[in-house]
């Protein structure tokens, strides 16, 4: 396979890299099929130079581009950048949770149940404390009527067995 990558030259910490076209099987800063451009990082900005109709004429017999060569080739305007796939996240329920974010939220949905059960005990306590006990009927009440024969002897006998 035919690939369009970058081989080093230069000296020591002082890179420059050539565009060139190659056997994948050569070694990256041995033998190769064509320069076809030039790229020295160190400056600022960098300098790059690069002849987009032979890039062209490559990637039409085949030639693919290294992760490098592509973000140069992008850079550069001559090839179309990958559109990003954006994929939905999944939420997933974490077994150990770290001691940081996670507390703080599962604290705050504890504090609000904490907040709404004792006012509801609070209006209990109250209107118990407002109505008198049931256990004797009060006159201005009607006496509760006897529970139905039938479930209150299913309700005595002990069970069969």
């Amino acid at each position: 396979m035919v690939k369009i990558r970058l081989k080093r030259m230069g000296t020591t910490k002082r890179p420059v890299y050539r565009l060139v076209v190659a056997d994948s099987r050569s070694p990256r800063d041995g033998r190769f099929i064509e320069s076809i451009g030039f790229y020295d990082p160190l400056p600022n900005p960098a300098v790059v130079s690069i002849d987009a109709e032979r890039v062209q004429l490559w990637l039409r017999r085949g030639a693919r581009p290294s992760d490098s060569a592509r973000q140069l080739l992008v850079k550069e305007g001559i090839l179309a950048a990958r559109p990003f796939k954006i994929t939905p996240r999944v939420e997933v329920a974490e077994p150990a949770a770290p001691a940081t974010a996670p507390t703080a939220v599962a604290v705050a949905p504890a504090t609000e149940v904490a907040t709404e059960a004792p006012a509801a005990a609070d209006d209990a306590t109250e209107s118990a404390a407002d109505e008198p006990a049931n256990d004797e009927p009060s006159a201005e009440e009607e006496p509760a009527a006897p529970p139905e024969a039938g479930s209150l002897a299913a309700a005595e006998e002990p069970a069969a067995g």
